[in-house]
């Protein structure tokens, strides 16, 4: 199936870089390519075969991001985010994945995990407000995966939850008006006094120990790999692909481009920008192969059935955020040395300039916070992160 998927989307691509345009004028990515994108499968891939899903090696998924985002940075990343949301519904109660997919395994889910909800135990659950920022792709969604804090007595807190919330719950505000990733629509959530079930939690320390209620349903090795590790290169992925789709471009069109000025003669001539074209082409080529590496390194210990070592998720890490550390050096450098030209607003230089920089802000891409949970870690020391 995963085959088949990849093969589906190179035929999208044409369109998704047509429609890239429309997608920053609409604040979302437009309807046309989100049922496209259903229909060819990609939203299943790390989805259960038992709710119709793929459930197919992970790398093959951050492929199609790649690809994805190489035509339109904001549909590529709400690809990847929306995208990997089923990977982490397999490991809720198996009644929350029967309510999701249940009548429907094409049902979309989208998330905001930061802890700014407040849950308050009642009977039979808890009772769930609060309001969330920046939930990519929500307008194409029925559910979201919302972080949230249970509230003791005291009220204090006293467990960091995620929830799973029906569309009739919460209300999407319309507030997504940025530079970068403009086609994401990555609205509010807002939730008042929701019930949550029990079936619709997952603790957040189960997920970082790699267990999860969903494991008996879903015993696959897929949903034995660490939270931090996947979530964080979902984040990644489509900013390296941006990258990627800058640099072919860019050079489509500066090959046979011919100077005004600067001496003239053909820009392709230029030592300087051979050497520009070489950085940027060794930047993306080090991005993609690390993180490969490493996921299919997570996903081979999965199915052997070995624990995975610490070392393993700190390395991880490390070449994730170094990734897009790399993916900014390259959209820079593209940016800078296409002179003037890259200016004109919906060029795809541009776009990828300003997709990779606002994805670069996203927590997960906290850069010198993690290469010192390496440094820990290589020193011996014991690490503690929810994102390792």
């Amino acid at each position: 199936m995963s085959d088949t998927v990849e093969t589906k989307v190179q035929a999208l691509l044409p369109g998704i870089a047509e429609r890239a345009r429309a997608a920053e004028e609409l604040r979302r990515v437009p309807d046309e390519t989100m049922a496209e994108l259903v229909d060819a499968g990609v939203f299943r891939l790390l989805q259960p075969k038992r709710h119709g899903g793929a459930e197919t090696d992970p790398t093959t998924f951050f492929r199609v991001v790649r690809a994805v985002a190489g035509a339109c940075g904001s549909t590529g990343w709400v690809t990847s985010v929306v995208g990997v949301h089923p990977w982490q519904l397999a490991l809720f109660p198996e009644g929350a994945q029967d309510d999701v997919w249940g009548t429907d395994p094409d049902t979309l889910i989208s998330s905001s995990y930061a802890p700014v909800g407040r849950l308050v135990p009642v009977d039979g659950g808890y009772e769930l407000s609060g309001r969330w920022s920046f939930s990519s792709g929500c307008d194409h969604v029925s559910w979201a995966l919302l972080g949230a804090l249970v509230v003791g007595k005291e009220g204090r807190p006293v467990d960091f939850l995620t929830v799973l919330v029906p569309r009739s719950d919460y209300v999407v505000h319309d507030v997504w008006d940025v530079m970068g990733l403009r086609g994401t629509g990555s609205n509010d959530i807002a939730v008042e006094r929701a019930f949550i079930p029990e079936h619709r939690v997952l603790r957040n320390y189960e997920h970082s120990q790699l267990r999860g209620p969903g494991q008996r349903v879903n015993p696959g090795p897929l949903y034995r790999m660490p939270f931090g590790a996947v979530f964080t290169t979902t984040v990644t992925a489509p900013l390296v692909g941006a990258v990627q789709g800058c640099y072919d471009s860019y050079i489509t069109t500066m090959r046979d481009r011919v100077r005004l000025s600067l001496g003239g003669g053909r820009f392709a001539e230029d030592a300087f920008a051979q050497v520009a074209v070489a950085r940027v082409a060794s930047e993306i080529d080090a991005a993609v192969l690390q993180m490969d590496r490493n996921i299919g390194e997570l996903y081979r210990a999965a199915v052997a059935g070995e624990g995975i070592p610490m070392e393993l998720r700190l390395r991880a890490r490390r070449d994730q955020v170094r990734a897009t550390e790399r993916a900014l050096a390259a959209a820079d450098l593209l940016f800078k040395t296409a002179g003037g030209n890259s200016l004109r607003r919906g060029n795809p230089i541009e776009r990828a300039w300003r997709d990779v920089h606002a994805g670069s802000v996203h927590v997960a891409n906290d850069v010198e916070r993690t290469l010192a949970l390496y440094g820990k870690g290589a020193f011996g020391l014991t690490v503690e992160d929810n994102l390792i």
